[in-house]
């Protein structure tokens, strides 16, 4: 590999951002492939493809046998609220790979002894997720039903470009959770990529079947055919703090 396609691979790495290189089978020749050129590049939609599944493999193209090379961000959960519903969806997304962070100020329930092997912030929202670095390649899931902790996390989700954003209620409790929401500056758009009732409709009613209806609906976010994981222009995505002060301000 060239030093300089190596070293781009490195830069995007280092920055969370999903990158291909594109080998010529016959030739050996390589390039590489950033999220933000994907679009205009001739195999885009073998590029997507694979980004998508998160795997590498051979393709037949008009110009030959390509393989691609493809380098994709660790997956990770955030989650606020460290429930019995938390208990299971930890592990479970550990299985599938996911790096896992709870978030809970309550300090009577954001226990090591609870959850064993996980990263627990026993802090506010504002303070425990700036550091975070949430990015696309993050799925957040707000359980705690207190919205001083779901509320400002929810807002700092949708304004990190989360790929999947999930709330525990049923509609009517969403419905008022998207009131607050919007009253707090967040437009209709935003708030339409929250999934609530959180989960795929499977008639989970225990805590663990609930985790597992969870962690299938991110599962299809991530791998469904739909799902873009060209990141949002940074410009495009507004703060939380952004969100706040031009609510105040109208």
């Amino acid at each position: 590999m060239k030093l300089e396609i190596l070293r781009a691979l490195n830069e995007e790495r280092a920055a969370r951002r999903a990158v291909v290189v594109v080998t010529v089978v016959e030739s050996g020749e390589q390039r590489l492939v950033k999220t933000a050129d994907v679009a205009r590049d001739p195999l885009k939609d073998l590029i997507e493809a694979h980004v998508r599944s998160g795997k590498s493999g051979m393709e037949e193209t008009p110009q030959g046998r390509v393989f691609l090379t493809v380098h994709v961000p660790p997956t990770r959960l955030v989650i606020t609220g460290a429930v019995h519903i938390s208990q299971a969806l930890a592990p479970i997304a550990k299985l599938l790979g996911y790096d896992v962070t709870i978030v809970d100020p309550r300090t009577a329930f954001a226990t090591p002894e609870r959850f064993p092997d996980v990263n627990l912030i026993a802090e506010w929202p504002d303070v425990a997720l700036p550091p975070l670095g949430i990015d696309h390649y993050t799925a957040f899931v707000a359980l705690t039903h207190d919205p001083k902790i779901d509320d400002p996390a929810l807002l700092h989700a949708l304004s990190r470009d989360c790929f999947y954003i999930g709330a525990l209620g049923s509609r009517k409790t969403h419905g008022r959770r998207l009131d607050r929401l919007k009253e707090q500056g967040a437009d209709a758009g935003a708030l339409a990529r929250i999934h609530a009732p959180v989960g795929l409709n499977i008639g989970a009613v225990s805590p663990p079947e609930i985790a597992v209806a969870i962690m299938g609906q991110i599962t299809e976010k991530l791998r469904k055919a739909e799902t873009k994981l060209a990141e949002t222009k940074a410009a495009e995505i507004k703060p939380a703090e952004t969100i706040m002060a031009e609510a105040k301000a109208s």
